[in-house]
């Protein structure tokens, strides 16, 4: 790693933990119906702004002890853990897309994916406008790729971009849809959310056909998740389960991992 790749991965380290720190409130107030933007952040418990240097990612939650200043009621581990994550998806984008356009296209991706996923862990709802925005910077992103030559997504790389992406995203909903759709059929009831549907079309924008892939793992780990939760709880395969957390990890880790694992899952049948 030279200099300016070092840098490059310290600034959105910390451009990560900022941007988490905003996360957090996307995640409290958005599903309210409150503005993310104004007023500033308060306690929660007794109302009291909370003053800048009580704002400082991670470090501010360390030094009051995790309680605050006001009233001293306890602060939630979930907000620097939150902003942790933000840094660390920003320092992987940075680390695997190297310094340019294409970790900060990436970044946004795997920040939103962030968002989601605490929204559907609090709420069991992928809200459209966020899955909406997450479409429009990947079919945005798309179109530079196609017509200006800046390769931003799809993230594997394509000799057509826009077509890549078109066809990420119509293979992720409708796949999904279908899933969905027969699932509901056989069992009676709903398994597979239309948030879930939507937001794996959003995803295909950024990961072209890779997004197969990223179902496959987000459905596995969701799988084993859901069989650990009924086997402790003895309430069978009967309770829901936020999808969009399993779906974001399949995600992150097919854009990082994506086109080794299927290079080397071909080699290994015989078919490169």
């Amino acid at each position: 790693m030279d200099l300016i790749d070092l840098w490059f991965s310290v600034a959105l380290f910390l451009l990560g933990l900022a941007l988490g720190s905003f996360a957090n409130v996307v995640i409290w107030r958005f599903p309210r119906g409150e503005s993310v933007v104004s007023p500033g952040s308060s306690c929660p418990h007794c109302g009291s702004l909370v003053r800048w240097f009580d704002n400082v990612p991670v470090i501010s939650w360390l030094l009051l002890r995790a309680r605050c200043r006001a009233c001293h009621s306890p602060i939630s581990p979930r907000y620097p853990i939150v902003e942790l994550l933000s840094a660390l998806l920003w320092l992987v984008a940075a680390l695997f897309f190297g310094v340019g356009p294409q970790a900060i296209i990436v970044g946004i991706f795997f920040w939103v994916l962030l968002v989601l996923s605490f929204i559907d862990i609090d709420t069991m709802r992928l809200p459209n406008p966020i899955v909406g925005a997450l479409a429009a910077v990947g079919l945005a992103a798309a179109v530079v790729s196609q017509f200006w030559g800046t390769l931003s997504v799809p993230l594997a790389g394509s000799q057509q971009p826009l077509v890549s992406a078109l066809l990420g995203a119509l293979l992720g909903a409708g796949l999904s849809g279908i899933v969905a759709a027969v699932y509901s059929g056989v069992r009676g009831r709903a398994g597979f959310g239309m948030g879930d549907v939507k937001l794996l079309g959003a995803m295909g924008l950024f990961l072209g056909p890779y997004v197969l892939l990223a179902l496959m793992t987000g459905s596995v780990i969701g799988t084993v998740y859901g069989i650990a939760v009924a086997a402790r709880t003895g309430s069978g395969l009967q309770s829901k389960i936020p999808f969009g957390p399993f779906l974001a990890v399949g995600g992150v880790a097919t854009a990082v991992l994506g086109p080794a694992v299927v290079e080397w899952y071909t080699s290994l049948i015989g078919i490169s």
